[in-house]
């Protein structure tokens, strides 16, 4: 692809420019000829015609590039999906429902109506996220309790109904004038622990649950996606950071991969695939940042995230590299790396393909999360 722009752009300048070399290029030396050239370009007549014919050339390669990825990679290509949006009804119990499920419906019924989770992995509260979704589009994620009654909800598609006219997309001050002053600390037992308080998020404690309602900086603080959490759940979890182990580093892991495509698809840009090799190398930076206590995509040895997958050997043409730290959870974490510009641009980029997310913690049991994203 280079070539053929460097071999449009000569045989497009000399056409343009013939009037002015037919008769002065005649000089031997190389030398002579490149700044003959070089005057030439640089002339007033010609500079001006120059330059918008190289933008122009320079736009259609874009457009032939991202074309021939395409026709090499079909996955690239966001098909129109038959998958339709459910009809939301407004709850009748319940200020809120999500793809018409409300707290306390029964896991039977809920997959009576959409089947078997395509995912179960541990979650902060001890117990499992289900994802529920077709191709990622009606994406939500549940948990369940010893009767398997539903205790938990999530979704950041457009799925969510209340009885207070609260949806997605709907700005932070209706939210507010529903539901009132956000809470801000939760009390379990004798202890007080402090909500974040940074706009992006608010909790309410609403129907025996507490509802956390997160925004979208970047769509004028409207609503993005919503957790909903049953009282005795948020009491069982007596620490701020839930005790590390495999099993919830696994479930951060592929909980984080499943939001982001969520995201992706809800955008209409095509979900990427895992990919267990570059989930080592994200593995081994979130640890070791967890162990050297730092945080950066340059590590100790002064090695940048695509220095650390060519040592992996990983091979790809484009890469990124998004970070968090700290976060209750992977759904915190996504949706704080949502409201940044450059992790969002990362998130939302038509042409990566791949990614691998490694999850470690701290000796505070504080998460550090890192994605790796590529295409090759």
């Amino acid at each position: 692809m280079r070539r053929l722009f460097l071999l449009i752009m000569i045989v497009a300048f000399a056409y343009i420019s013939k009037p002015a070399w037919e008769d002065k290029v005649e000089a031997t030396e190389f030398d002579s000829v490149l700044t003959k050239i070089e005057e030439i370009k640089n002339s007033p007549k010609v500079k001006d015609t120059f330059n918008q014919l190289y933008n122009e050339v320079n736009l259609l390669l874009i457009k032939l590039d991202e074309s021939f990825r395409d026709l090499e990679n079909p996955s690239n290509i966001k098909e129109e999906n038959p998958v339709e949006k459910p009809t939301l009804t407004v709850p009748s119990d319940q200020t809120f429902s999500i793809y018409n499920i409300e707290m306390g419906d029964s896991k039977e019924n809920l997959e009576q109506e959409l089947g078997e989770a395509k995912r179960q992995s541990t979650n902060e509260y001890g117990v499992s996220w289900y994802a529920y979704h077709e191709n990622y589009l009606n994406f939500l994620m549940v948990s369940y309790d010893e009767n398997n009654q539903i205790n938990g909800l999530y979704t950041n598609q457009d799925l969510l109904s209340s009885s207070s006219g609260i949806e997605m997309g709907v700005s932070k001050e209706v939210v507010q004038n529903e539901l009132g002053e956000p809470l801000s600390n939760i009390r379990k037992g004798l202890t007080l622990y402090q909500l974040q308080n940074n706009g992006e998020q608010e909790v309410y404690q609403v129907d025996g649950s507490y509802v956390t309602v997160f925004y979208d900086k970047h769509e004028n603080d409207t609503v993005t996606a919503i957790q909903i959490i049953d009282e005795s759940l948020e009491a069982n979890k007596k620490n701020f950071y839930s005790e590390a182990s495999s099993e919830l580093k696994e479930g951060f892991e592929f909980q984080l991969f499943d939001l982001t495509n969520a995201t992706r698809v809800e955008k209409g840009l095509n979900a990427l695939s895992w990919d267990d090799q570059v989930r080592d190398t994200a593995r081994k930076h979130s640890l070791d940042m967890a162990e050297q206590n730092y945080f950066s995509h340059t590590n100790l040895d002064g090695e940048s995230p695509f220095d650390r997958m060519e040592e992996d050997q990983v091979a790809f043409r484009t890469a990124g590299e998004n970070l968090a730290y700290g976060q209750l959870s992977s759904i915190f974490a996504h949706e704080g790396l949502m409201n940044s510009k450059g992790h969002r641009e990362n998130i939302l980029q038509p042409h990566y393909e791949h990614l691998g997310v490694g999850v470690a913690f701290n000796g505070k049991a504080q998460p550090y999360f890192t994605e790796n994203f590529f295409s090759n």
